[in-house]
């Protein structure tokens, strides 16, 4: 848990494009040995929700939605050292954002919390063409492949991603989040066989226990 008002300082500084002074916080929660995934869920996550608010209703611009972004996945490079110490289990995942997503931090720190768990997370990026994603699990057979979402109006590209795969190997184990599920899509993911919408990262975080 992170006390509200080291939030607020983190959030205003990101905000504000201050990112040495994110850096020194983010460091201090590291230090003092917060979890990596309540650092995710409860910093990183929740900050971009609320600039991602903020942009949607038009109160920061792009300029502002993009520094922050920057910032945030400049901050994931502290946390390498602990993500990549865990003894390796022989999963693989393959994580990627569906063409037409731009929008990478939440797929990136999926992909971490499978290495986290001792998982190689294999993470593919934005905007990845399903084609070519399909013959990369082709190459490198993975147990999950998961498909990362924050904006609602790429849901038919994703929605094309998942039936690419689908077709390719329809047996293959698919997770679907991110942000853009706050606001609907259930209904369209429920239609795949074996494809599980993640909704946050303590349900990550039981999928990845119990598979």
């Amino acid at each position: 848990m992170i006390d509200e008002k080291l939030y607020q300082d983190y959030f205003n500084a990101l905000l504000a494009g201050r990112r040495a002074e994110c850096r020194d916080i983010t460091q201090r929660l590291l230090d003092g040995g917060i979890a990596v995934k309540i650092l995710y869920s409860d910093l990183f996550q929740r900050s971009m929700y609320e600039i991602g608010d903020l942009w949607e209703n038009n109160r920061i611009t792009v300029a502002n939605e993009h520094l922050a972004t920057s910032v945030t996945e400049s901050l994931l490079n502290l946390v390498y050292p602990a993500v990549f110490a865990t003894d390796r289990i022989g999963k693989k995942a393959v994580i990627s954002c569906s063409a037409n997503e731009f929008h990478q931090i939440g797929g990136k720190m999926v992909a971490d919390l499978f290495e986290l768990n001792g998982w190689d997370g294999h993470f593919l990026g934005a905007n990845t063409p399903p084609e070519d994603m399909a013959q990369y699990i082709e190459d490198v057979q993975p147990d999950v492949v998961g498909l990362s979402l924050s904006i609602m109006s790429n849901i038919g590209p994703l929605k094309r991603s998942i039936e690419i795969l689908k077709s390719n190997f329809p047996d293959i184990n698919l997770l679907v989040g991110g942000q853009a599920f706050r606001w609907g899509g259930a209904n369209i993911i429920k239609k795949f066989k074996n494809t599980d919408l993640i909704t946050s990262m303590d349900d990550l975080e039981k999928m990845i226990a119990n598979f």
